[in-house]
């Protein structure tokens, strides 16, 4: 197989890093797969020691076919780091898999992923693989390892280079989405929040990178595959993440343990919307403001 290299983005949280290298490394083509390891620069004064800890562990890396560290002399931001760091790596191989420094794999987290990024190649309704998934019922006789969405996932994921060169990251039509009630209703699809973080992101409040992904994904009309068992599974809700922090069991998953290597993937892209529905749920209104009332009385 030929293995797509793997883009880590890193930044102040050692044990945090240190987790998500160890799973990593115990992945069956983690000796095939060169890995590419970005580390921001510190923001403060406070973050300088925190951030050198973080490279100084960062040269011991090993057990890939190659390591490469990458070195910010200055903070760039998350969502800076990974457009820069995703199109200079996308741009030389065609095709990256993408994870932060807050998520545990699956042994079989790099053999999912590289062979659906084969698979759904030239499948141009597929907008980019994820590896993280909601333990999501199916049917009984269900028979693929994927389904699909309409929300990309920022949880260890992968795309192509002619996907990424769609996004248009100043969302330069954002006046005429905002006045078009049938697009907000669609793109909320994904979840309830969706509309909310894209005008949370062009009114500066937030700086993320994965809902401009997500908006020209839903731009171009195309589809997410999802496994079936999630290869991936998020550590990062501590005082120190960078998006995640405070965030709540909403998004606990089981990671897939069955070390299975060979997939069966779907040929026809289809939204199942029972899956859908269970997909989105922990996005709706009602879950987001029940976990808000959680964390205010407890």
């Amino acid at each position: 197989m030929n293995c797509k290299p793997i883009c880590l983005f890193t930044y102040n949280r050692l044990e945090e890093t240190k987790l998500t290298v160890k799973h990593l490394q115990k992945n069956d083509l983690a000796i095939e797969s060169k890995l590419y390891i970005f580390s921001d620069g510190a923001k403060n004064e406070s973050s300088v020691n925190s951030v050198e800890a973080v490279r100084q562990y960062l040269k011991t890396v090993d057990g890939f076919a190659q390591v490469k560290v990458i070195e910010a002399p200055t903070n760039k931001g998350l969502a800076k780091s990974i457009i820069t760091g995703v199109s200079q790596v996308i741009n030389e191989y065609g095709s990256v898999i993408v994870l932060e420094d807050d998520l545990i794999t699956a042994t079989n987290f790099l053999s999912y992923m590289n062979q659906a990024l084969d698979f759904y190649q030239a499948q141009e309704k597929v907008w980019s693989v994820s590896g993280f998934s909601f333990p999501i019922k199916y049917d009984p006789d269900y028979r693929f390892d994927n389904s699909f969405g309409v929300r990309a996932s920022s949880w260890g994921w992968a795309t192509w280079k002619n996907r990424w060169e769609l996004v248009d990251w100043d969302v330069s039509d954002y006046a005429d989405f905002i006045n078009n009630n049938v697009a907000k209703r669609a793109f909320n699809r994904g979840g309830s929040d969706m509309c909310k973080m894209l005008d949370n992101q062009i009114t500066g409040k937030i700086n993320s990178w994965a809902i401009r992904f997500c908006y020209a994904q839903f731009k171009q009309g195309q589809f997410d595959v999802y496994p079936v068992k999630s290869k991936v599974q998020n550590i990062g809700f501590s005082k120190n993440a960078s998006n995640t922090q405070g965030m709540d069991t909403r998004f606990t998953t089981e990671l897939d343990d069955t070390r299975k290597n060979t997939f069966t993937f779907s040929e026809h892209v289809l939204v199942n919307n029972k899956v859908l529905k269970q997909f989105v749920k922990p996005y709706s209104l009602f879950m987001r403001a029940k976990y808000k009332l959680l964390k205010v009385f407890s």
